[in-house]
């Protein structure tokens, strides 16, 4: 009797018609009906043979009708498309702030009259004109110059190329000195969570005295002296990464007999780099350098080369919108209620349309007003470079110190940045690189 029930079922299920997807997902618990082994059967069938026909059939709940044992390659086959989907999520981590990225919205010169410690707005008590914060343009050009300074390129590599058929393959590590003591440093970086609270400080009392980022660099000259060079890397204790190019072009390439053989390499270049993860600023560098270089031979297959340098930097910073109060939310504290504009408001004329928040139950709109941008900073570097690399065979290590040339003061165009900048000490630049020539 079974087994005449069960051919039925497999007569019944080839010779029904093709018909289109239900609107929503069939439950196979509704052939609980039949016997066991003809729900088994319909869902293999619906797993396997039918699945393009209805898509929306829920395999999953029936299954559970079915032998534990069993798996249908459907299902494995769903199961691994569900893993793989999470896969991406594995790799990706929650965004936070480190102590040393940079918190420009406290570099503002009538601090206690604007805003609290906390990033409030401070709201006078009596009645009275709030005056909004205003943005301290000095320490905001003294910040970008030094993280600047940092991420600038290091023309690591001395006036020789590798080479028609070479490259380069290398790790940097850069350590710069800022002025850690400075109060635009305590005021312009987030500084360490309280440990006990979680919550994020006011000021950053003790900031790091040195800014170290990490590279990864690979070097190819392609011929004539040409030379390119990719790079990226990471700054810790901040969010923020690194990456740019270099071009140089080695003048006394392929020289190597008699006279022009005993002269010094010489060769000038430039490079540029941006940087990623700052939200309250772009930061872009841009530099042209000069060295002189002479390959000493130790033994066969060891070369000693000593360099010496130039280098010039052009900084460019730009702010973006910049919130000076943010503990402080301005459409709660006004009561947003839209614009006078047309459509939002009636007017007696059209001169009210002005485009003013519109705040109500008596709120007050002065905090919109605390939303600024800092002026563009253009500035300017010179640096000295001294350096050498030691090459055995394949294997390559390097060291380099980099020095203001002048005051950062002196080095600028603009008279309005030569005060902004002026008093703010030289800064220096420690590199070491490990790596492979080929």
């Amino acid at each position: 009797m079974r087994r005449r029930s069960l051919n039925a079922t497999r007569r019944l299920w080839h010779s029904a018609p093709s018909v289109s997807p239900p609107a929503t997902p069939v439950d196979v618990r509704q052939g609980a009906q039949l016997g066991a082994s003809e729900t088994r059967l319909l869902c293999r069938f619906a797993s396997q043979s039918r699945q393009a026909e209805w898509p929306g059939l829920d395999v999953a709940v029936g299954e559970s009708l079915a032998s534990r044992s069993e798996s249908y390659p459907p299902m494995r086959a769903l199961r691994s498309f569900r893993f793989l989907g999470l896969v991406p999520f594995a790799f990706v981590a929650p965004a936070y702030a480190d102590s040393m990225d940079p918190a420009i919205e406290r570099l503002v010169t009538n601090a206690g009259d604007c805003r609290t410690t906390t990033g409030a707005i401070n709201l006078p008590t009596a009645p009275g004109v709030y005056q909004p914060c205003q943005t301290d343009e000095a320490s905001f050009r003294r910040l970008v110059s030094q993280y600047a300074f940092a991420f600038a390129p290091t023309a690591m590599h001395s006036a020789r190329t590798t080479g028609l058929g070479g490259f380069h393959l290398s790790l940097e590590a850069a350590y710069t000195g800022i002025e850690s003591k400075a109060q635009y440093w305590k005021n312009g970086t987030r500084g360490a969570d309280d440990p006990s609270t979680g919550q994020a400080s006011v000021v950053n009392k003790t900031p790091q005295s040195v800014l170290q980022l990490y590279s990864v660099k690979f070097r190819k000259s392609f011929g004539f002296g040409l030379e390119f060079t990719g790079v990226t890397g990471i700054m810790p204790k901040t969010s923020m990464w690194s990456a740019g190019v270099d071009a140089r072009l080695s003048l006394l390439e392929g020289f190597r007999r008699h006279i022009p053989g005993s002269l010094p390499d010489v060769a000038v270049g430039g490079g540029v780099r941006t940087i990623t993860g700052a939200s309250q600023f772009q930061l872009t560098i841009a530099s042209v350098d000069a060295q002189v270089s002479k390959p000493i031979a130790i033994a066969d297959t060891t070369v000693f080369t000593p360099w010496i340098g130039y280098q010039y930097l052009w900084i460019f910073a730009d702010s973006n919108i910049v919130d000076l109060t943010p503990a402080t939310d301005a459409t709660r504290l006004c009561g947003y209620s839209g614009q006078a504009l047309p459509g939002q408001v009636q007017a007696a004329s059209p001169d009210s349309y002005d485009g003013q928040v519109i705040c109500r139950n008596g709120g007050t709109n002065a905090d919109f007003d605390n939303n600024r941008i800092f002026k563009k900073a253009r500035l300017e570097r010179q640096r000295l470079l001294l350096g050498f690399n030691i090459r055995h065979e394949t294997l390559m290590f390097g060291a380099q110190y980099i020095l203001d040339m002048v005051p950062p003061d002196q080095a600028q165009n603009e008279s309005y940045d030569k005060t902004a900048l002026k008093g703010m000490p030289r800064q220096w630049t420690g590199v070491v690189e490990l790596g492979l020539m080929f």
